[in-house]
Parts: structure tokens; sequence; C-alpha cells
């Protein structure tokens, strides 16, 4: 399983690198995998409610309806019903490709575990709406699949008639097929919905769109592929004459080849199987228990700057429970908690300044105590043996502990966001180095959702708590990659550190009690 996954982990890297190169990091498709399924869900359901106002139930209505919208009004309906088309195929490839990433980057594990439980009947659902889809076509290929998939549920003892005798000639299906058909393609898709909003429950701020410039350049790609390589149907229906030959769409037929060779009970048997199997992954193996985040009230006021920042909404906030004039306090929910510590770098308690009392912030980690990672900035710091001193905060899938070496020092923490911004203060007003790198994960793909969302805002004055203003810009360095980006990653720092040659060779100190 290891093995699997760091094969899987190497291709993604390599294909990441490519997209970066391409499109830049911000539009890589790679790390959207999971807001473009979102979006080409809606490009089927809205051009899928436009075939519907010219589509007409009926064995013969039905295919006539499909031809008029491709051939007699092409420019409009037949572009819809290509789009429909191309946007299933990609929502298809798309969703493989998301769950083959959560895989390999382990995504999946712990309390992270709901989001992909939920996600495996998605994939029911899913082709359950592309099987029906290709039913109401009524052509030639509609014909093999609607004979096929019959055949195929006559092997399930739930039936009490074989299905099959609804399509042994053409006097024995009624338009009323079409009917119950239209009714499942409908159905289907708005349970598929409700299935998709409780995949992302348990994320705040769910990303469900991608990033506009990839959401119009890959709208553009379909309408360009739509009128080049139009959607067409494979001749009409007739249960009287078995088709000699059909075009599958592999995206969503490939299991129906298999049935010439598997008996449909064993078909139904693996794929049953198989589904339990991807569903019982996160515990394959199970992950190490992590101790969740703890509230201390002595130092928590009940902001809800943690609240605001939680990336998975594993804190709320409660009534006040110990006397204390304040009116909320922050509450972990242990059962969702993943230990990002995130939460601790929104806190304003969580300085490294504090020196009248001991550094307990409100809320924080108890595997990764503030007081623990202030006493490991000052450690390192005395470590440096040339200059530019560079002391780099790294979270634990950056793998930066490579860059370590005679004048660069790397501190790890889940999280980069769980570093509160005073801290890169303190070493720089200190003079503990002359510039701090915070790495983490690529762009837009943190593992713990929203890291570098919130960092860069915090950096940049628009989320509390800020970095101050008066921290030099040119001190400080944000370097998001993905994991595997040894190279890059060392070429970012080395640029970074002969930066800093060109600035003053240290910053003033400060008195404590100044700050």
């Amino acid at each position: 399983m290891a093995f699997l996954k760091r094969t899987l982990r190497f291709l993604f890297v390599r294909a990441e690198a490519v997209f970066d190169w391409s499109f830049g990091q911000h539009n890589n498709p790679i790390a959207s995998l999971g807001s473009l399924g979102w979006y080409f869900f809606w490009i089927v359901a809205g051009s899928g409610i436009y075939l519907y106002l010219f589509f007409d139930t009926g064995i013969t209505d039905a295919y006539a309806s499909v031809e008029y919208i491709t051939n007699d009004q092409w420019y409009a309906a037949g572009v819809m019903r290509s789009l429909h088309r191309y946007a299933s195929d990609a929502l298809v490839v798309v969703v493989f490709l998301h769950i083959l990433r959560e895989f390999s980057l382990d995504r999946l594990r712990g309390k992270r575990f709901f989001a992909w439980l939920t996600g495996v009947p998605l994939l029911w659902f899913i082709y359950i709406c592309g099987i029906t889809g290709y039913w109401l076509v009524w052509d030639k290929l509609a014909q093999f699949i609607a004979v096929a998939t019959s055949e195929w549920l006559d092997t399930l003892p739930f039936f009490g008639q074989p299905i099959a005798n609804n399509f042994l000639n053409s006097t024995t299906l009624g338009g009323r097929f079409f009917t119950l058909m239209v009714f499942m393609h409908i159905f289907a898709p708005l349970f598929m919905l409700f299935l998709m909003w409780l995949h992302i429950q348990r994320h705040a701020r769910a990303r469900v769109n991608p990033p506009r410039s990839l959401a119009i350049g890959t709208a553009i790609t379909l309408v360009v592929l739509s009128l080049v390589y139009p959607a067409v149907s494979q001749g009409p229906a007739d249960l009287d004459v078995v088709p000699a030959s059909v075009n599958l769409d592999w995206y969503y037929l490939a299991a129906y080849p298999l049935l010439d060779v598997i008996p449909g009970g064993q078909l139904w048997l693996i794929l049953v199987v198989g589904s339990i199997v991807l569903a019982l992954m996160p515990w394959l193996p199970p992950a190490k228990p992590v101790a969740a985040a703890v509230v201390d009230l002595n130092n928590c006021n009940g902001c809800g700057r943690c609240f605001d920042d939680c990336p998975f909404g594993a804190i709320t906030m409660g009534p006040r429970s110990d006397g204390h004039a304040y009116a909320t306090e922050a509450v972990v929910n242990v059962d969702h908690c993943v230990s990002c510590g995130i939460c601790v770098g929104a806190c304003p308690t969580a300085t490294p300044f504090r020196r009248a009392t001991a550094i307990v912030p409100g809320i924080e980690l108890p595997d990764h105590p503030i007081a623990g990672l202030r006493e490991r900035t000052l450690q390192v710091s005395a470590n440096f043996d040339d200059l530019p001193r560079v002391l780099v905060y790294s979270c634990e899938q950056s793998a930066a502990e490579a860059l370590r070496d005679r004048n660069t020092q790397v501190i790890k923490m889940p999280c980069v966001a769980m570093l509160p911004p005073s801290f890169v203060d303190f070493v720089l007003s200190r003079g503990l180095a002359d510039g701090v790198m915070l790495s983490g994960c690529a762009d837009g793909d943190c593992y713990y959702r929203l890291g570098d969302q919130w960092t860069r805002e915090r950096v940049a004055g628009e989320r509390d708590p800020y970095l101050r203003k008066r921290v030099e810009r040119e001190r400080l360095h944000l370097s998001w990659l993905p994991p595997g980006s040894q190279r890059r990653r060392a070429r970012a720092l080395a640029e970074f550190a002969a930066s800093l040659e060109n600035l003053p060779e240290k910053m003033p100190k400060r008195r404590a009690d100044r700050e």
C-alpha cells in the first residue's frame, strides 16, 4: 500500500510540475480536481435542463427529438448536447483522478474519513446518471445498453419477472419506459447533489468553484470541442434487429464488455466488494491517533478567531462555563479535529513575546506547544555557521528538512499556518536570523485545506492576527510548492538568501518592554 501511494504521489508531482509550468500554480487543474468536479456537474445539470425542453418521450419521438436537437438546432441545443456529453465524461475523469490523488496524499485516514466514505456512493450515482442518459437517446447504442443492462439486472434475485422481456421486440416496449428513464435521469442527479453536499459537510469554506481563469479556459475548451467534434447518435434503435456494432463511451460503459467474459452475478459481486474495500480504505491501516487541540479558558476571551479559521469545522463558540466576564468560549469537537494547529496560529495570545506569564495560549496542540516552539526557535538560531542566516518554518508535508545546512535551520510543524505571525516579528526583531522562510504546500492545495490562504492573508494584514507593518517584508519569503519539489524549494531558498545579502547585515534589536 505504501509503495502504491509513493508511486502515485511521484506521478502526480511530475504532472503538477508540468501544469505549473503551463498554466501557473494558481490555475493548476491537478490541484483543483474537487472543485472541477462540481464545475462539470453544474455544466451537465444546466445543459440537461436546456435539452429537456426539446425532448419528447415515446418509442419514435425520443430519437426524433434528439435528432432535431443535434441537426436542426446544432448552433444551440446541439452544442448543449455535446457540452452535456463531454462535461459528463470529464466529470468521470476528474473524480477518479481526485480519488487517486487524495489516496496518494493520504488525505483519507483518521478523522478525515468522512469525505472519503461519503464519496464512494457518489461513484454509483455518477454511473446511474450517465447510463440512464444514454438510454434516453434511443439509438443503437441505447438499445445495446438497455438489453445488456436488463439482462445484467436479471441476474439479481430481486425481480419477479425478467426485465429483459420488455426488450424482446418492438411491440413489447411502451412509451412509459421513456417516462421512467426521464424520471430516473432527473431524480438521480438530485440525490447525487445531496451526497455532494454531504461530502463536504466537515469542510469549512469548502471550495466548490475552480479559479475563475481555469473555469473560463475549461468552458472555452468544451465549447470548441463541441463545435469541432459534436456528439451524434448512432442510428435509430430497432428491437427487431440486433446491432452489429456500436461505439462505446468507455468512460461510462467500460463494464459492459466484461459481461461477455464474466457472468453478471459475479460482476455484481466484484463491483460491490470493490466498493466495500474502497470505503474501508481509511482504516487499511488505521491512522495513528493524534491529540486534539485543547482550550485554556484562563487565556481564552472568546474572540472566535480559532472558530473562523478552523478548516474542518471542529471548533464552535459556546456559552462561557468558567464564570469569566466573556460571553463565549471555544469548544473543540475532538471527533472532527485533525490536529493541524491552524487554530493556534489564529489565537492572539499565542505570542513568543510574553514574559510576565507562562506562554500558554487560549488554544493549542498538546504535542506542539507554543512554548516549545519558542524554545526550538531560540535553540536552532544558535546553530547558524554562515551568513545570511535563514530560519525556515515548514509544514510536515513540504519535506523542507533537506534544506538544512550551515546558513539554514528548519523547524517543522503540522501546518505552517500554525505559526503565529508574531513569531516572524520575534525572530527578526531579536536578530535570531536574517530572514524567515515559510515553507508550505502548493498554492491552493494545502494538506489542511486553508493553511496557505490564511498565512498569506495574515502576512498581508488582511486577517487577524496579522503581521505587524514594522516587519521588513524583504526578510520574509513564502514558499508554496507541492510535496516532492525539493529542487524547486531549494532554488527558491537560494534566491531568497541571495536577496538578503543586499539588505543590512542584521535587524536592529528591540527591548521586549517596547513590544
